[in-house]
């Protein structure tokens, strides 16, 4: 696979991961998309075991998903700048504690969008329980697996 495919292919992961933020997108399914383009395209066992990997963690994904509370951030007072705020404290974190800084990343970038916000740090934490228990824990659950899936491919190909 040349450098504009790969090149290619991680801007519809980075779509995809956008998209997961954004109700309504597939956010998953184009990051799920793009793995499999790239396996196709490159028929190396690595890439297959990517794809395979993606493919049972996006399955998981929407078990979770669905055992969770439907989403109803808006009626929460979740905006789009929240969901800025979340995804970059959710790749911020999982690039700086690799994996598993997703989480709490997430969760801080809410709060410092409600502490801006508000003003108060007990104003703050009360609206943001409220917006995980509002289906913010849903979409940390697919933005994780998402994040998982694009770096699991980004190791492939930089190893491979």
């Amino acid at each position: 696979m040349g450098v504009l495919d790969l090149l290619l292919v991680g801007v519809v992961i980075v779509l995809g991961l956008c998209g997961v933020l954004v109700p309504g997108v597939p956010g998953s399914w184009l990051v799920w998309a793009a793995v499999m383009w790239w396996a196709l395209q490159d028929p190396q066992p690595v890439a297959w075991w990517v794809l395979v990997g993606a493919t049972v963690a996006l399955l998981l994904s929407q078990v979770v998903r669905w055992t969770l509370p439907p989403r109803r951030l808006r009626a929460s007072g979740a905006t789009p700048r929240m969901g800025v705020y979340a995804g970059a404290g959710a790749f911020l974190g999982f690039i700086l504690i690799p994996v598993l800084g997703a989480i709490p990343g997430f969760v801080g970038g809410i709060y410092l969008y409600e502490r801006l916000r508000l003003g108060r740090h007990g104003e703050a934490r009360a609206a943001l329980r409220t917006a995980m228990r509002n289906g913010g824990s849903s979409v940390l659950a697919e933005l994780f697996t998402c994040l998982v899936i694009a770096g699991a491919w980004l190791g492939a190909v930089l190893w491979g």
